[in-house]
């Protein structure tokens, strides 16, 4: 089991943490080498299923078998929360996940697709991807024709990977559906809108102002294939408010090396534009297969994102919250023994502030209660005896 002292690595400048080169890639050879086990292991039994009959054309499961995806697996201390940072993204690689010449490509723009068509039949246009860009799609039509469960089933089928404009790209999660957003498919925002510029600087246009010729304008031939290529060989990014998300780095077809350098490259594009806190937010970074168990390549020492999120209490304190019922109950009578000694000492220190009658004259007063006292008891008994007296002799006489 790797510990977490060999995954977490601190420096004392810059960032204050970073991935350990030796651990993405003593963790992407396990990975690679566990993933090839399992192909072999299939392909003997699906040749052992061949030996008894004939099977129908099984080239799509080959190729699915011998191309199975890497992720990465992201998650953070804190939930991610901004809305900015929520919108799907991507993030360059060296090494593209797109780079075969059959790939089949659907591009969604929005209105008027008909611009867009003219762009990628330009001979301007290069040949290997206009080669690859096999459907131009605009928002409008994508509404009307892909309205079923089935119609839409059949296009993510039909296609390997899905571009967008970036204009639209939100409106495509309720026009979609869940069966493009709960898949690997999930179109990529690719920016092919004319961007007006003044003396070389971006101008910002207010969203309230906008109109419908900002739709409808589209960048050059040359800018639109250099996006396009771009979002080819970038990995997608889309973070959900949670604080676990995926991403795709790689397929089994990888070496090591080349599935390392992807990690470390996706890494660095998350911590410096999708993740708020950077590093400190993130809590463990792990790698895994389709089917495979989540190797670690880099684990958090810290639970908390700040140093001030920490409340360093007092040693008693902390005994005293970590103590059972029975040492509360103690401390709560004696404090409220203590209390009732309190209470007492101010009562009497309330009586003693009373102005006393001299010694003497209380002694005077006693003794003359005293006095009183015996004489009327005295007399009471004589009465007493009496009457007593009396009553005897007048029954005799009666008698």
């Amino acid at each position: 089991m790797v510990s977490s002292k060999t995954v977490t690595t601190k420096v004392t400048s810059g960032s204050p943490y970073q991935l350990d080169n030796s651990q993405v890639s003593r963790a992407s050879s396990a990975l690679l080498r566990h993933i090839k086990t399992r192909q072999d292991e299939k392909e003997e039994s699906a040749t052992k299923k061949t030996l008894i009959g004939d099977n129908d054309d099984d080239s799509d499961e080959e190729t699915s078998l011998h191309n199975e995806a890497v992720w990465l697996v992201l998650t953070t201390k804190k939930h991610v929360v901004d809305k900015n940072r929520l919108k799907p993204g991507k993030i360059s690689i060296p090494h593209s996940l797109n780079a075969s010449t059959s790939l089949s490509v659907c591009l969604i723009t929005a209105d008027p697709q008909r611009a867009v068509k003219n762009i990628v039949a330009d001979d301007a246009f290069p040949q290997h991807l206009s080669s690859r860009i096999e459907r131009v799609i605009g928002y409008s039509k994508l509404k009307a024709r892909y309205q079923s469960f089935e119609s839409r089933r059949q296009l993510l089928a039909e296609h390997d990977v899905f571009l967008a404009d970036d204009r639209i790209i939100m409106r495509l999660v309720n026009t979609l559906g869940k069966i493009f957003y709960k898949s690997s498919k999930r179109p990529i925002p690719v920016r092919i809108a004319e961007i007006e510029k003044v003396d070389g600087k971006k101008v910002k246009k207010d969203p309230k102002k906008k109109s419908k010729e900002d739709d409808s304008a589209f960048a050059s031939t040359a800018i639109v294939a250099k996006e396009i290529e771009k979002a080819l060989s970038c990995a997608p990014v889309q973070l959900a408010p949670a604080t676990t998300a995926a991403i795709r780095v790689g397929s089994s077809k990888f070496t090591p090396e080349q599935l390392a350098e992807n990690v470390e490259a996706v890494v660095k594009g998350l911590t410096d534009k999708f993740i708020t806190k950077g590093w400190r937010n993130i809590k463990a970074l792990h790698i895994k297969g389709a089917n495979t168990m989540a190797m670690p390549i880099w684990l958090a020492s810290e639970l908390w994102v700040e140093d001030g999120d920490v409340v360093e209490e007092a040693a008693d304190d902390v005994k005293a919250v970590e103590g059972d019922k029975k040492s509360k109950k103690r401390k709560q009578i004696g404090d409220d023994s203590a209390t009732t000694t309190a209470t007492k000492a101010i009562e009497e220190d309330k009586k003693s502030k009373k102005p006393k009658k001299a010694a003497t004259e209380e002694d005077e007063d006693l003794a003359a209660r005293k006095e009183k006292l015996q004489k009327q008891k005295a007399t009471a008994l004589a009465e007493g005896e009496t009457k007593t007296t009396g009553g005897k002799k007048k029954r005799k006489s009666v008698s």
